[in-house]
């Protein structure tokens, strides 16, 4: 095993690998914030760099994305299904608000994910640690 130079990418990989999947899940929130953040910020810059916020935007998507294909309607039920609705509706809003550089599109995407990430932060809190096998979870 090679060691890590970069000791920051070594504690951040380290907290991905021993996270449980309500961690997990909260994590994808905040770094979809991150960088809806990051695209929001350079939008209402007077020098935009649009491909800084394309880039955001995309990574954001593939996020929600990611926690979109994580759902196990078996277990999660309406949960999991509710959940698919509105990746799907996030995933839209934002495709959308990337072909318009829309920020107030992107603010109201942001607003609902927070919202979401603080109800899984509460869940992954009171969560009681069981061996993970991947992030194939209820919602």
């Amino acid at each position: 095993m090679k060691p890590y130079t970069d000791p920051l990418k070594a504690y951040k990989e380290t907290n991905i690998r021993t996270a449980s999947q309500g961690k997990l899940i909260v994590m994808l929130y905040e770094e979809a914030i991150r960088q809806l953040d990051l695209a929001i910020q350079e939008l209402e810059r007077k020098t935009r760099k649009l491909d800084l916020v394309h880039n955001a935007i995309v990574k954001a998507q593939d996020i929600v994305t990611e926690l979109m294909v994580s759902l196990d309607f078996e277990k999660g039920g309406d949960i999991a299904r509710n959940l698919l609705g509105l990746y799907l509706f996030f995933n839209r809003q934002l495709l959308e608000a990337n072909v318009r550089k829309d920020s107030t599109m992107l603010k109201d995407v942001r607003k609902l994910l927070l919202e979401l990430k603080d109800a899984w932060a509460q869940v992954a809190h009171v969560q009681v640690e069981e061996p993970r096998s991947g992030i194939n979870i209820a919602g």
